[in-house]
């Protein structure tokens, strides 16, 4: 099966593409993230735990590789290599049977895939999680730094007095209310950047990690079509012969049931008609 070295490799490739354009936008960048750290603080948490997740995603395929590939080899380090995750399914039906030895009837060999493609589903919902969590810290930022511009701006336009008729004193106090609702304003887009950023950050990784468990899925189920025999021969004339056994045992049982209802009229019958002539007899 192939190695997904490759999707890590375009992983850490991107992500160095990435730290070099945050180096050459240090300042700019650096001016953003002091407007508002909290926030920020918290989305590169959340961005961080992101990529995590990703990378762990593509890595957990390496153990489950080297199992599939100690067990179609024959190799004897299948009975100490650790239990795998995702293949924990398959690994229940093949414990104890040989490489070339073994069976899967069509619902085992399905039933097999949907537990395999439900673990990795569950992956993928915790990453699709991660991103739309950095959008929502993104506009929840935006909002609480509106918020505070509305009310700076409100307390300015209050505070303004214009009866003296003394416009530099007036201008000067504008200028220097007007301090709080810019950096209100820094605070919603510097949370609105590094959230959009995080999630397109994480939305690649996430699009790598998908191909790489695909392909390793696609490729087992592959090696499960080629080399499992999904109906032996001997299992369907089994098959066959037992549906026409069951097939002649209820055909037996409707005739003996048809048989008892016939007596059963045929009694009825006599009786009514003994029924009758004793009725006629007195009547006589």
């Amino acid at each position: 099966m192939s190695n997904p070295r490759y999707y890590l490799l375009l992983m850490v490739l991107y992500l160095g593409i990435v730290a070099g354009v945050l180096a050459l936008l240090y300042t700019p960048l650096k001016s953003a993230y002091m407007a508002n750290w909290g926030f920020n603080l918290l989305i590169l948490g959340a961005l961080g735990i992101g990529i995590f997740l990703s990378f762990r995603r593509v890595l957990i395929l390496g153990p489950e590789i080297k199992w599939i590939e100690i067990f179609r080899t024959g190799q004897s380090g299948l009975s100490i290599a650790a239990r795998p995750l995702l293949l924990k399914p398959l690994a229940k039906h093949l414990e104890g049977l040989h490489r070339d030895r073994f069976s899967l009837s069509a619902l085992s060999l399905r039933t097999v895939l949907e537990g395999i493609r439900g673990r990795l589903d569950e992956s993928r919902e915790i990453s699709r999680y991660m991103i739309g969590l950095l959008v929502f810290l993104g506009l929840l930022g935006t909002f609480w730094g509106l918020l505070g511009t509305i009310g700076a701006v409100s307390n300015v336009v209050g505070g303004l007095d214009v009866g003296n008729r003394d416009f530099t004193l007036v201008f000067q106090t504008l200028r220097a209310g007007l301090q709080e609702p810019l950096k209100g304003m820094g605070t919603a887009f510097s949370s609105s950047l590094f959230g959009l950023g995080g999630s397109l950050i994480l939305g690649f990784l996430d699009i790598q990690a998908n191909h790489a468990q695909n392909r390793f899925f696609n490729e087992m189920e592959e090696w499960l079509s080629g080399v499992t025999q999904l109906v032996d021969d001997s299992d369907a004339d089994a098959f066959e012969s037992g549906f026409e056994r069951q097939m002649g045992m209820l055909v037996h049982e409707m005739r003996k049931n048809n048989h008892a209802m016939v007596q059963l009229l045929e009694s009825d019958l006599l009786k009514d008609a003994s029924d009758r002539a004793s009725n006629s007899t007195k009547v006589s």
